[in-house]
């Protein structure tokens, strides 16, 4: 976030106050009850949410699902880096019932590549001192996945083989930021060029046949290939279904949207004066609600649309067209789309042949 083009959380609190979290709260609540939600999911991530402290963490959840009522369930989770993971945070969670998603890039050398303290030493021995702790027997119950960010400069096996040494329910594997003014590392213009693609590919390979873990990227992949729904942001046609409380009270579109400019994210609204339906109406917002019609007409011309949904929302953005492009990722999404394709179907063949047998 806080190298992102979006620099607006110069000017947030560092913390949310009592009074701003009690409001978020009555806010989902009144969204939830007032459409008949049977379930939401709080996601506490920042930043590092766990800088937030205990007693915030405790007013979030709770207030959230008072506020909610008996008949929403309220799914809580903690995105954070580990590093905080002790075992008074974990009682914590445990108490909230709250999920937790570590960060982690790979094995020492490759998650110390970037994820650094301020002195300059690498994070990886107190993060895998956290997972440590998350994996205890009272404690395993809340652990829910990795996130790992891909870095072409790592090798993709090397890479998967250290996150699975963790035993993660689930993995996820999410593309790095960029728009087609700023591309992402490696991302050359070329369309015939496609090194995502293939360092996923090699990861899809070694794990379609003997997974030790979710993959979400590749299920999300194979569901929609099979006329099923995405359960993520990053490809399919699945309408927005997230807004961001910011430290303020500020209400946000997706976090990841502050890749693209300053200001980016910004609705204009704020959880003090403005009911969460208010969003909806934002012509930023309904555009991520009409699925295939809102793509760039090359996409709605693609035969793999359905699939690939013009990829991330943010990945799209250029100057002067803003997102009615094709994602910065096409020619990687393309050709991982691709892939799992031919993968899926002649093993879905092959277990024809053996049933007829």
């Amino acid at each position: 976030m806080y190298e992102m083009a979006d620099q607006t959380w110069r000017d947030q609190p560092r913390r949310m106050s009592d009074a701003i979290a009690e409001q978020t709260a009555r806010r989902i609540g009144d969204h939830a009850r007032g459409h008949h939600v049977p379930e939401i999911t709080l996601v506490l991530h920042g930043g590092e949410p766990l800088l937030a402290g205990h007693d915030l963490i405790w007013r979030l959840v709770t207030a959230t699902r008072k506020a909610a009522g008996e008949g929403v369930h309220v799914v809580a989770q903690v995105q954070t880096n580990g590093i905080g993971l002790d075992d008074a945070y974990l009682g914590l969670f445990s108490e909230l019932d709250v999920k937790v998603g570590v960060s982690l890039d790979g094995g020492a050398e490759i998650h110390n590549r970037h994820r650094r303290f301020a002195s300059g030493r690498g994070s990886y021995a107190s993060v895998a001192a956290g997972l440590g702790r998350l994996r205890q027997p009272q404690f395993q119950h809340l652990y829910s996945g990795l996130l790992c960010t891909v870095d072409l400069a790592n090798d993709p096996i090397q890479t998967y083989e250290s996150l699975i040494a963790f035993d993660p329910p689930r993995v996820d594997f999410l593309l790095p930021h960029g728009t087609w003014d700023v591309p992402p590392p490696g991302r050359r213009p070329d369309p015939a060029d496609a090194p995502y693609a293939h360092w996923l590919a090699a990861i899809f390979d070694h794990w379609y046949f003997a997974p030790k873990t979710h993959i979400r990227l590749f299920e999300d992949i194979m569901r929609l290939l099979l006329s099923r729904a995405s359960s993520s942001e990053a490809i399919g046609l699945a309408p927005a279904q997230m807004v961001v409380i910011e430290t303020d009270g500020s209400v946000e579109q997706v976090d990841s949207l502050k890749a693209v400019y300053h200001g980016a994210p910004d609705t204009g609204l704020h959880v003090n004066r403005d009911p969460f339906d208010a969003a909806l109406v934002l012509p930023s917002i309904v555009a991520r609600q009409l699925g295939a019609r809102a793509l760039a007409t090359q996409c709605r011309a693609c035969p793999i649309h359905q699939v690939c949904g013009g990829g991330m929302y943010p990945h799209r953005y250029r100057s002067g067209t803003g997102f009615a492009n094709p994602s910065v990722y096409c020619p990687d999404l393309m050709r991982l789309i691709g892939h799992v394709r031919t993968v899926l179907e002649a093993d879905i063949r092959t277990r024809q042949r053996r049933k007829s047998l």
